[in-house]
């Protein structure tokens, strides 16, 4: 599998937030701005709230209000009906990448809808070269830092959509 993790990103934004449900709002308007074909590489410890962060996502996305998201620890993938088809991947039980590819994780890149993973940072070499990264940590505070990573201009409308902490452009 070829690796991306020399592009540079063409945009970072870098946040906190001290409740779950400011977490929620950040996911809601990334959710808003998906398209079909968009890839989110969700990456933190356990309990660093990437959960909550798409079930924002999908409130964005317009996934009904009849759809509980949780995260597909033990089934692997839920799909979901949004504006398109919400595909949300969770890498935490996988041993070695090709365990997703069994799954047919590949084809789910097949632009068709969204796809979001939980714990992608276990296998960066799946990752699509055009992507946005959100990588979490639990604060000292109790709260959540966020950095996001936009590679590929496209993705830079997620990050200028976002309330301006800190908005770098490269």
């Amino acid at each position: 599998m070829e690796k991306h993790n020399s592009i540079r990103p063409c945009m970072i934004w870098q946040g906190v937030t001290s409740h779950p449900d400011d977490t929620k709002r950040i996911g809601v308007r990334l959710g808003q701005s998906a398209q079909r074909g968009d890839f989110f590489a969700f990456c933190g410890p356990l309990g660093a709230g990437k959960t909550t962060l798409i079930q924002g996502f999908a409130e964005g996305f317009a996934v009904g209000n009849d759809e509980y998201i949780r995260s597909p620890t033990f089934t692997l993938v839920h799909q979901y009906r949004g504006k398109h088809p919400l595909y949300h991947f969770d890498f935490y039980r996988l041993s070695h990448w090709s365990e997703a590819q069994d799954i047919g994780f590949t084809d789910y890149l097949d632009g068709s809808g969204v796809v979001v993973v939980e714990w992608a940072d276990r296998f960066p070499q799946l990752w699509p070269a055009e992507r946005l990264e959100i990588h979490m940590k639990i604060l000292p505070a109790g709260g959540r830092s966020l950095y996001l990573r936009a590679y590929d201009a496209a993705y830079a409308r997620f990050i200028q959509h976002l309330p301006c902490e800190v908005h770098v452009q490269r």
